[in-house]
């Protein structure tokens, strides 16, 4: 069995050792100016990004981005009103909070296959064709849901 090895004996058993001297760097700080501008910049990019959605998505996506933020919307009162009222009929919080997030994976699902940029991905599914399967998928999940209630 080998001798344990403390810190002291971890340097090599050779007798060449190496030296080395760091000189510290100094690191700048952002003056309030520079920050500022970053968050300008940041603003700007933000500004940007929302008139690239607007003006390029289609009206059909924009209603179906819609439908999910109230979805999270409604997910979040949910837990909120949970937490702040309490959970005393468990099984409808969690048929609720379920049918809320159930619903954004699959509108979520929906949008991924009527994006026209995804179209050579999904060649072969139509818009009629996700559509229902959407709300067939939304059927049994609701379905379930109810049936968890009691």
């Amino acid at each position: 069995m080998a001798p344990k090895r403390n810190a002291r004996d971890s340097t090599p058993s050779s007798t060449a050792t190496i030296t080395t001297t760091a000189t510290p760097v100094p690191v700048p700080t952002p003056s309030k100016s520079s920050l500022k501008n970053n968050h300008q910049s940041m603003q700007e990019i933000a500004v940007g990004i929302w008139q690239n959605y607007l003006d390029k998505t289609p009206q059909r996506t924009k209603l179906i981005d819609t439908f999910m933020a109230f979805l999270v919307v409604v997910g979040v009162l949910q837990f909120v009103y949970c937490v702040i009222a309490g959970n005393y009929p468990f099984n409808a919080f969690l048929s609720g909070f379920s049918a809320a997030v159930g619903q954004f994976v699959l509108t979520a699902s929906l949008r991924i296959q009527t994006n026209v940029e995804n179209k050579a991905e999904f060649k072969e599914v139509s818009h009629e064709r996700a559509f229902a399967d959407y709300v067939f998928g939304s059927l049994i999940l609701h379905f379930f849901c109810v049936n968890f209630i009691n």
